[in-house]
């Protein structure tokens, strides 16, 4: 198996992945404990630094980009030096399917780390400031637009609704029928990722929800019951009418659905004790788009995904895996285990 995956990184270098979503800005302002507060007993920080990186789709497409892939990115941003920074920020990605719209904001997450000189920051606080897409017809439209025209290079269709009223069931629908109809002599699997809108995405190649989400869009809970989340990913497949689905289970790792077939369980990649989680899902669903892109099983792109994600959540803040590192932790493992 190790020798497969391995042939598999190399086989989606160069491969095409259009990434259709929500951007948003993750910021982070980091600042070192000073003292308490005399108005308020909290703690008063001196700002260090502020960084400001592309989160969602756009953190979907960077994890494409690291990975070897060819990536562009259909989004809406906005016209703030926030929304600037962040696209500066997106090296290797093709950003000729941004849409920029007066007055728009990108959705924001603000996250308060605070951490002496020799010791790590810790995130504090977050807040979040929502936005909603522009009302005008011309917006969705010009994004459907730029979508269908960059269909024609790709090999795989990575769709990331993080709510902000972007994405949209028909546009995920006309995408993949005029994916069908440009290709007729191969698929072109789109891969879905929804926070709060998972059972409108039917008839998809893949999604990828983590356990809280199965749970809220089924509405019951799946914890240590393995009844539970054998019903849970069936249950998911039929209402989803998808080809497979990759469940992501936090320290439990993943399980991986897919009609007619056994369900697999891949444990976790490396430790639990984990350092930072912040968009560990946008790479575990880069990861599965590209390697269906380069003609996966669903079952190998699940297992790069479990790598990925065990690496990525050793680092801090929003982050890529690169295809150098997905291959050390591969041959690691496999090292380890013997083959």
């Amino acid at each position: 198996m190790t020798d497969r995956l391995l042939d598999l990184i190399d086989s989606a270098s160069g491969r095409r992945v259009l990434v259709v979503g929500d951007l948003i800005i993750d910021e982070f302002v980091r600042g070192r404990p000073e003292r308490m507060s005399r108005e308020a007993p909290v703690l008063i920080l001196q700002h260090a630094d502020t960084a400001v990186l592309p989160g969602g789709a756009g953190n979907a497409a960077a994890n494409v980009a690291a990975l070897g892939g060819s990536t562009s990115l259909v989004a809406l941003i906005g016209d703030t030096d926030r929304d600037a920074r962040v696209a500066e920020a997106l090296q290797g990605v093709d950003l000729g399917g941004l849409v920029r719209a007066a007055g728009y904001r990108a959705p924001l997450k603000t996250r308060i780390l605070a951490g002496g000189l020799h010791a790590t920051s810790q995130q504090v606080v977050r807040i979040d400031r929502a936005a909603r897409v522009p009302p005008e017809a011309g917006v969705r439209s010009a994004i459907e637009s730029a979508a269908l025209q960059a269909l024609d290079a790709a090999d795989a269709v990575l769709v990331s609704d993080y709510g902000a009223g972007l994405v949209t069931p028909e546009l995920v629908a006309r995408i993949r029928d005029a994916a069908a109809r440009a290709h007729p002599q191969r698929t072109i699997p789109v891969v879905v990722d929804s926070r709060r809108a998972l059972l409108s995405y039917t008839g998809v190649a893949a999604a990828t929800p983590n356990e809280p989400e199965a749970e809220e869009a089924l509405g019951f809970t799946i914890g240590d019951d393995p009844r539970r989340l054998e019903r849970a990913g069936r249950e998911l497949l039929e209402r989803l009418q998808a080809g497979g689905l990759v469940l992501t289970r936090g320290s439990r790792g993943m399980a991986v659905f897919v009609p007619g077939l056994p369900t697999v369980h891949i444990p976790v990649f490396g430790t639990d004790e984990v350092a930072d989680v912040t968009g560990a899902g946008d790479t575990v669903i880069a990861t599965v788009a590209l390697a269906l892109a380069a003609g996966a099983a669903l079952e190998d792109a699940a297992r790069l995904a479990n790598y990925a994600g065990g690496v990525v959540v050793m680092k801090r803040g929003t982050a890529t895996v690169s295809a150098a590192e997905l291959r050390r932790a591969v041959q690691a493992d496999g090292a380890g285990r013997g083959r």
